[in-house]
């Protein structure tokens, strides 16, 4: 069964006319939309496996707007739905098929609120486009070090919400890590301003870890203060061949000691789906058109010093140790950036190979080739001919095992068997001590899997925390819990 046949949440009743004309006389003719063609970008999942509807798409521009919008839809009992940047990949920001949930935008809330060099903090507010945040962030002389193939459209909200990774989470920890405070509106209406600065305040609970990972099912984050972090004066890349991921495994544990906290990236890559982009991206280009591969990683050196030589004597030794192939430094910026490029559109590219089944998984950084041995194995036994293509943040354990259909099947037929694909995924990561989702979050897609691989110890917890904070259930019922 494909995602989009599953059913969805228990609706709710739909707004009626009178709470759809309060609420657009709070956010103003700016704030609202219910034109079909101005609304469709809103309710459309990244990948096309939901579309949803609702009746208007509500686009508060402060928060004391978007906590009136949230008061009189807890008044009503309408489901709410926070989106940031529509980027998720779970369908968690999309609102529901039957059109009852109302859709809140936070797009228009999109001031950097203050920047503090010194101190090393920003407050940025939800709506804040992830690309503007690390441009104003570098001019001030600083770094917000999160970054992923969506930072030009994803907002800094929905990043919390689903505490986004990228990949710098080696060095700099998922976006959880980067937050310093909230500023959240709770399911009543009612706002939390905790939007502190401080490095350290143990004073109880740590709510904005509560928040962070919450998928919107919690409240709606209206700001956050973020960490910030020197930026680095140098650089240093380097695209390398590899003939097995035990081989790639074997040179992420020598760059670590070889360069420490300097160590800012290690992205490992299959040739399968590098092909694809090479093959469907404009522009592209191979950085070792020789190599055989089957493995790539691109290595990436961040710090105040010079780096090439420091880089260039890690892969001499690796040469000669034998567990590299062979390896293209960026002699410049712009060979920098087309490494990454590289990298970034390996997921636009999978899409020109017809349907595809994701899993974004985790496991123990040194479980990684064992993953992806036996994950391949799971996967052909159940599709012969599926094409397997692994990649991702290998410095962190965080895989994207994803498999594209076979050629000689059909799109339809591919995705039906999706489940059985996930299930047998999953379950080996489970078996390695791993997570079936390491960043992209629950969202709808996988509510299930969840009661499946957590502890009802642990999905209890999670039920009586949501009861709660949201005890009519209005914040993204059917998101994360399968039950509001």
């Amino acid at each position: 069964m494909s995602p989009a046949d599953r059913p969805a949440a228990t609706a709710r009743p739909a707004p009626s006319p009178d709470v759809l004309e309060r609420m657009r006389a709070i956010v103003g003719p700016r704030g609202w939309r219910d034109d079909p063609a101005m609304m469709a970008p809103h309710l459309k999942e990244w990948r096309g496996l939901w579309t949803g509807h609702t009746p208007a798409v509500v686009m508060p521009g402060s928060t004391d707007e978007v906590a009136a919008v949230v008061g009189l839809a807890a008044e009503a009992g309408i489901a709410i739905i926070p989106q940031g940047g529509n980027t998720g990949l779970v369908g968690g920001g999309v609102p529901s098929e039957d059109g009852t949930e109302l859709l809140v935008s936070l797009a228009r809330m999109n001031r950097i609120r203050d920047i503090d060099p010194a101190g090393g903090s920003m407050i940025a507010e939800a709506g804040c486009i992830l690309a503007d945040v690390q441009t104003a962030a570098a001019e001030a002389g600083r770094l917000f070090p999160l970054s992923l193939a969506s930072e030009g459209s994803a907002r800094i909200g929905g990043l919390i919400s689903t505490n986004a990774g990228g990949v710098h989470v080696l060095r700099y920890g998922s976006m959880r890590d980067l937050v310093l405070g909230l500023e959240v509106v709770l399911p009543d209406g009612r706002i939390w301003n905790g939007l502190r600065r401080l490095r350290k305040d143990n004073t109880g609970y740590a709510l904005r870890h509560l928040f962070a990972g919450a998928e919107g099912t919690l409240g709606i984050i209206t700001a956050a203060a973020l960490t910030l972090a020197p930026m680095p004066r140098h650089r240093a890349a380097a695209f390398v061949a590899l003939p097995s991921a035990d081989a790639a495994l074997d040179l992420f544990a020598r760059a670590r000691d070889h360069a420490g906290d300097l160590l800012e990236a290690f992205e490992l890559i299959n040739a399968t789906p590098l092909g694809f982009a090479l093959r469907h991206l404009p522009g592209m280009m191979h950085p070792l058109p020789s190599a055989e591969g089957p493995w790539f990683v691109l290595i990436e050196l961040a710090g105040p010093i010079p780096l090439d030589d420091l880089l260039e004597g890690l892969l001499a030794e690796a040469l000669e140790a034998g567990m590299v192939e062979d390896a293209a430094l960026a002699r410049s910026e712009a060979q920098r950036h087309g490494f990454w490029s590289l990298r970034e559109g390996l997921s636009e590219a999978q899409k020109h190979e017809g349907a595809s089944i994701k899993h974004d998984v985790s496991v123990p950084v040194s479980d990684v080739p064992a993953l992806i041995t036996r994950g391949t194995a799971l996967v052909l036994s159940i599709v012969p001919g599926a094409r397997l293509c692994p990649f991702g943040h290998m410095g962190d354990g965080n895989i994207h095992f994803n498999v594209s259909r076979p050629l000689d099947m059909s799109d339809q037929d591919f995705l039906a068997r999706w489940d059985e694909i996930a299930h047998a995924v999953h379950d080996l990561v489970a078996e390695l001590g791993g997570s079936f989702s390491a960043e992209h979050g629950v969202g709808r897609l996988k509510t299930a899997d969840l009661r499946r691989y957590r502890s009802a110890v642990e999905v209890g917890l999670m039920e009586r925390l949501k009861r709660v904070i949201d005890p009519a259930g209005i914040m993204s019922p059917g998101r994360v819990l399968d039950r509001s």
